[in-house]
């Protein structure tokens, strides 16, 4: 009896710290690192909801321009910033006295940040990021990174979905995915968005979240690369089509949900991507289809392209799952290896006949 009076008292105790927390999160404002193009956009969205919301970035020179002109002209220019939305120089000052910390950078600079608030973040401040991606070299999913530096005591979520930054800092309807393995952050961090022009749904599969995000932005490459080379919309259909089996069947040997790829996350992020030239990683492919070397692509867009970063880091996971993903590892070889992308094209075409669906076995 005692036992079980002591474990009752425990769950009491541990409902109230996550109440306060709740709680804390809510009033206390939320800050964005990463002032490039979407973490401003996010902290736009919540800051037109009246929650006050505080833009940190690298470049200190930038922060002074958006501080005076209340906007952010270097990547969304034109748009202002609603009066709940400020722009802070003293980073550890702000996460110290925030309630929930909005990580919006490249994956490369994924590990750093989290390094960087690690020291002076509160025992339980919620973290969540917009950052889509494998950590580098190891092809570690982000949610098992943020875990791994930050300790078990903070609720972490993922925000993902079909969203250009420019349109949701437009106020154009959007609607996009928050993951996360605890359902009250989850539905928390949501309400912190939705609005009348931007439907956020939630979900527990972290995994399938990342997957479908990290995938979606190598296959856009190659959607670019095909109308580059002026192949035309049957075979952009078939490279999505097919796109889609190899992040299904990634996502089957990792252990996600295949409900979730047919999702925001999923299906709706990867039709985004991959024909809508606002991506950067189909300007990417769309310039290498065209001519121009691998590296002048990368000129030629001049912003980070995620889906270059992750090809690698996609194919070490395919490799250790033991599963093929042919349109990736051609991706891969005309990026990293110099194959001719009129030779990656014809090496897909020509692999075996197979069925697309086989018949059951009775």
């Amino acid at each position: 009896m005692r036992d079980k009076l002591k474990k009752q008292e425990q769950k009491r105790r541990i409902n109230i710290q996550e109440t306060a927390v709740s709680e804390q999160a809510n009033l206390l404002p939320t800050l964005v690192l990463g002032a490039g193009a979407w973490g401003t956009a996010l902290a736009m969205a919540m800051a037109r909801n009246g929650h006050e919301t505080w833009l940190w970035g690298r470049d200190k020179l930038h922060c002074a321009e958006m501080q005076t002109s209340r906007e952010n002209a270097k990547y969304l220019p034109g748009i202002a910033f609603p009066d709940a939305l400020s722009v802070v120089d003293d980073v550890h000052k702000a996460i110290q006295n925030c309630g929930h910390v909005l990580i919006s950078v490249p994956s490369k600079a994924f590990v750093e940040s989290l390094q960087m608030i690690k020291p002076v973040l509160a025992a339980t401040t919620p973290v969540s990021w917009a950052t889509k991606g494998l950590a580098p070299d190891t092809g570690e999913l982000l949610y098992d990174v943020a875990r791994s530096v930050l300790g078990e005591s903070h609720p972490l979520a993922v925000i993902s979905g079909p969203s250009f930054a420019a349109e949701v800092a437009a106020n154009l309807p959007t609607a996009f995915t928050v993951a996360s393995e605890d359902g009250d952050f989850a539905k928390q961090l949501a309400g912190l968005f939705h609005s009348p022009t931007l439907r956020v749904y939630t979900t527990y599969d972290v995994l399938g979240v990342q997957i479908g995000g990290t995938v979606k932005n190598v296959l856009a490459i190659s959607a670019g690369i095909s109308d580059g080379l002026g192949y035309g919309a049957n075979a952009r259909a078939a490279l999505i089509t097919r796109g889609m089996a190899e992040i299904r069947r990634l996502a089957a040997a990792l252990g996600a949900e295949t409900e979730t790829l047919f999702g925001l996350s999923g299906i709706g992020d990867l039709i985004l991507t991959c024909t809508d030239d606002q991506s950067r990683n189909r300007q990417l492919g769309l310039a290498i289809g065209r001519g121009l070397s691998v590296d002048d692509a990368v000129k030629f867009v001049g912003k980070t392209v995620e889906g270059m970063h992750a090809a690698r880091e996609v194919m070490l996971r395919a490799r250790q799952a033991d599963i093929e993903m042919p349109i990736v590892e051609q991706v891969c070889k005309i990026l990293f290896e110099g194959y001719d992308p009129r030779e990656s094209v014809q090496a897909l075409l020509c692999r075996e006949q197979k069925a697309e669906l086989t018949p059951p076995v009775n």
